[in-house]
């Protein structure tokens, strides 16, 4: 597993979204060192320079995950923020629910949200179609082909304007070209993230059960993506973030303009929520 710590001080772990990378948070990590934290990024199989995923995730495995991470860098003892991104979402409330003493606080970065989970197909059946669709794409010599390009493109689309703005606009992918190559020129990545995305609407199944299981001790923040406009989907998305956060008890928190990559919109707004995230201060909705 690729991991990056750096700094010292109090620990936070920063988990990135389906197909991203450690990079993403390059500029949050950056500020989170210079404010005295020690920052830990990594990439979860198949994922940016680790190794290739051989199992579909489940929230409790990346939970433990976590955990183990954090035994090897020898910081087992310390109470860590969590900041899980998109999906991630889901692996840092199941560290934060199965491991509270462990916890100080988590941050869920425009996560993912699935208020009643349903699965047409069995699991071995999802996971089979995207390791053959996997292996397909890779056969095919389209990672090498069009990786980045799609990696850039994606990335575009998804920050605040991406969609209306001209190419040389400001909301580029800022990651390093060469890193970007690296990791998704590969169909590593690529089958990573399908096996990945096979099993999310069972990663939210599972995230619901700990809900009613194991209470959320630590304190919370919900930091929901919002580009700014009055269109439907985007006040339908912050709708449900803010229900989300009545449901598990968090601070409430919108980033605008932001769009779904609110690490690379907004990055002072993502590092200054995990740095209070543990003294969450007055109820209610925050805007910066």
């Amino acid at each position: 597993m690729h991991v990056v710590a750096e700094g010292s001080g109090p620990p936070v772990v920063l988990s990135a979204g389906l197909a991203m990378a450690w990079f993403d948070w390059d500029a949050v990590a950056g500020l989170l060192v210079a404010a005295g934290r020690t920052v830990v990024r990594f990439d979860r199989p198949g994922h940016g320079l680790s190794a290739p995923a051989v199992r579909p995730p489940s929230a409790a495995g990346e939970a433990d995950r976590i955990a183990g991470l954090l035994d090897a860098l020898g910081l087992g003892g310390a109470r860590v923020t969590v900041a899980g991104h998109s999906i991630a979402g889901f692996h840092a409330e199941a560290f934060a629910r199965l491991y509270p003493g462990r916890t100080a606080a988590v941050v869920l970065v425009d996560g993912s949200v699935e208020e009643r989970p349903r699965t047409l197909l069995p699991a071995i059946v999802r996971t089979g179609a995207a390791r053959a669709l996997g292996r397909a794409v890779t056969a095919a010599g389209l990672p090498a082909a069009l990786g980045p390009g799609i990696r850039r493109a994606v990335v575009r689309a998804s920050r605040a304007g991406g969609g209306q703005e001209p190419a040389g606009s400001g909301r580029e992918d800022p990651a390093p070209r060469d890193l970007v190559r690296r990791c998704y020129r590969t169909g590593r990545v690529w089958r990573g993230a399908l096996l990945e995305n096979s099993s999310y609407l069972d990663v939210a199944a599972e995230v619901l059960a700990l809900r009613a299981e194991h209470p959320l001790t630590a304190p919370a923040t919900v930091l929901a993506g919002y580009d700014g406009t009055a269109r439907g989907p985007a006040l339908a998305w912050l709708a449900r973030q803010a229900e989300l956060a009545d449901r598990i008890g968090a601070r409430f928190e919108v980033a605008d303009p932001a769009d779904h990559l609110v690490m690379l919109d907004r990055p002072h707004q993502v590092a200054r929520a995990v740095l209070t995230a543990s003294d969450p201060g007055p109820e209610g909705t925050a805007r910066a």
